[in-house]
């Protein structure tokens, strides 16, 4: 069997570390009796839950095109990324509030302090090595481009959603490991309750970052503009083009873009020929971007083509 690489080389490493630590959290809030473990018990089997949904999703995107889905599956993968994106919010930060209210309400000192301890220590080691290799790969990806940007600019859900629950994750740690310090130092268990609230914040946190990402991944985004100029370049230079007007794309998942390019053909040029000029333009992009699957193109003059624009509120080139 292949090694896993890239974005599922990411996951394997985050399930296999969030189960382990999943399990262990329980047990020792089980043991201990405390709040902010139990909150991040839930956290990792969340977690754990999210990177088996993330692998399905990236399995179903994989699927060929078909009569149903004639441009492919890749949003397959959205749907997924978005799912987890609930996920986290509802049974992650939901849960890690509820605990949290009800353990300030009624608050019980933990015992058995050690055992959570050591939990707590082992969980960031797995889970630091996990952000690690999320990272890398992160890095990997976005080339010259800021962690933020390239965040907003990422085609891929399943690296940074993977990247921002290891972040999460570690800031929850350090929350129950603060939280549960306190608590025994002070002598005030309330505070645990409070450290599953921190918790509960950093879960909503990132759900809501999640959720606008990938929303806008599943409802449309344009692929990466580098696209679009090498379409328009290759077109430009094709002798049977007068003038190629612009394009647009529309990503289909991390590996499917389709394009639409407005060209005015020149006059004279018989079918067959306009034919041809399209397969040409087609192969030499797909040959640099092979995740192009479609590129239909539409006769277009130039003042139809900027009319369009206008209706969409798009600026003009020139301007």
């Amino acid at each position: 069997m292949a090694k896993p690489t890239g974005s599922r080389l990411v996951i394997y490493a985050a399930l296999a570390g969030n189960l382990a630590i999943a399990i262990a959290k329980f047990v020792a809030a089980g043991i201990s009796g405390s709040s902010a473990m139990l909150s991040e018990g839930v956290h990792s089997l969340v977690d754990t839950i999210n990177e088996l949904l993330l692998l399905y999703g990236l399995r179903r995107a994989e699927q060929k095109p078909d009569t149903l889905h004639p441009f492919g599956y890749g949003r397959e993968l959205y749907f997924w990324s978005f799912i987890v994106a609930l996920l986290v919010f509802a049974a992650g930060a939901g849960v890690s509030a509820y605990e949290g209210i009800q353990h300030i309400r009624n608050p019980e000192p933990a015992t058995n302090h050690l055992i959570s301890y050591i939990v707590l220590g082992v969980s960031i080691v797995f889970e630091g090595t996990s952000w690690w290799i999320a990272l890398r790969e992160f890095r990997a990806t976005k080339g010259s481009l800021g962690y933020f940007e390239a965040f907003r600019r990422s085609k891929d859900p399943s690296t940074f959603t993977v990247l921002l629950e290891d972040s999460a994750a570690l800031l929850g740690l350090g929350f129950a490991l603060v939280g549960l310090l306190a608590a025994q130092l002070l002598e005030m268990p309330i505070l645990d309750g409070v450290a599953s609230l921190c918790i509960a914040g950093v879960l909503a946190v990132t759900a809501f970052l999640l959720a606008r990402e990938t929303k806008g991944l599943l409802v449309g985004e344009p692929a990466h503009p580098s696209v679009a100029k090498r379409i328009l370049a290759v077109a430009s230079s094709d002798a049977d083009l007068r003038r190629a007007n612009g394009v647009t794309t529309m990503q289909m998942g991390p590996d499917q873009v389709v394009a639409m390019l407005s060209a005015e053909f020149e006059d004279d040029r018989t079918t067959p020929q306009i034919e041809a000029c399209i397969t040409r333009i087609e192969k030499a992009v797909k040959a640099e971007y092979p995740e192009l699957v479609a590129l239909f193109v539409k006769p277009q003059t130039p003042e139809v083509f900027q009319a369009r624009r206008a209706a969409l509120g798009e600026p003009h080139p020139d301007s």
